[in-house]
């Protein structure tokens, strides 16, 4: 059987845990380095800019995307 082209919302959860606190996480998948792209921008607005972390592994092309202030996903 073929992996998900996804991450579990468990192996999402740890990503996030492992980042915000060693400011760095490895992929739960292929144990790479994730690399950080930091998305912010304009409100659009709707009064408010979010300020989201997107860690992408460079190794099996797999992502989580979460709010920096919160620590979810949305």
């Amino acid at each position: 059987m073929a992996d998900a082209a996804q991450f579990s919302l468990a192996e999402e959860r740890a990503v996030r845990e492992t980042y915000a606190r060693d400011g760095h996480a490895d992929c739960p998948r292929c144990a790479v380095r994730m690399q950080a792209k930091a998305l912010g921008g304009g409100s659009f607005g709707l009064g408010y800019a979010r300020r989201r972390e997107w860690l992408l592994c460079p190794g099996c092309h797999r992502s989580v995307l979460f709010d920096l202030k919160r620590g979810t996903r949305n």
